[in-house]
């Protein structure tokens, strides 16, 4: 992990920097794996849409943390409500859980252990509060290669999801599995 790498709550005054996260991580993402800009564009003001109601209170079931390098945001992830793709993908099976999400770390800063850092202090929140199961998904095969080795086999595979060649997975978690 990065010396001085500090994982916690945003704040208001985190926002901008969070966003620019968003937008660089996100489009970076997204261009690798050949997704049109257009479909990154709003996948960024979605994400931008979820942390500011969660930094004014909006959405209390939905938990942001950012990683912060000298005040500066490097990375961010969330924990909320399951989402449409994860209760697609399995069925219904996992609509009960909440969904470990959103973790995008600037380019400059990824493979240093910064998505890591945020992972930990957000399953140490989960386990604090009592959650015992997590679920997270991925469409982008970049990143279900990093989740592969972090998380295992996933729980559900769904094959062409994005179209041939594209699958979507999903993982079953259990918090003290990774505490």
């Amino acid at each position: 992990m990065i010396d001085g790498l500090i994982v916690e709550r945003p704040g208001s005054a985190d926002l901008d920097s969070a966003y620019t996260v968003l937008e660089r991580a996100i489009a970076q993402a997204f261009e690798d794996e050949g997704i049109p800009e257009q479909e990154a564009k709003e996948e960024i003001e979605f994400k931008k849409s979820l942390i500011l109601q969660s930094v004014e209170g909006r959405q209390a079931e939905l938990v942001f943390m950012v990683a912060k390098l000298e005040g500066q945001v490097v990375g961010t992830s969330s924990y909320g409500p399951c989402g449409d793709d994860v209760r697609e993908c399995t069925n219904g099976e996992l609509a009960g859980l909440g969904e470990l999400g959103g973790l995008y770390v600037l380019p400059e800063y990824q493979g240093q252990g910064v998505a890591s850092a945020m992972i930990a202090a957000m399953l140490n929140y989960l386990h604090s509060i009592g959650i015992e199961q997590f679920c997270l998904d991925c469409g982008l095969k970049e990143a279900q290669k990093i989740w592969r080795h972090k998380f295992g086999a996933p729980y559900a595979v769904a094959k062409d999801y994005w179209g041939e060649g594209s699958d979507h997975l999903v993982w079953l978690c259990n918090v003290a599995d990774y505490l």
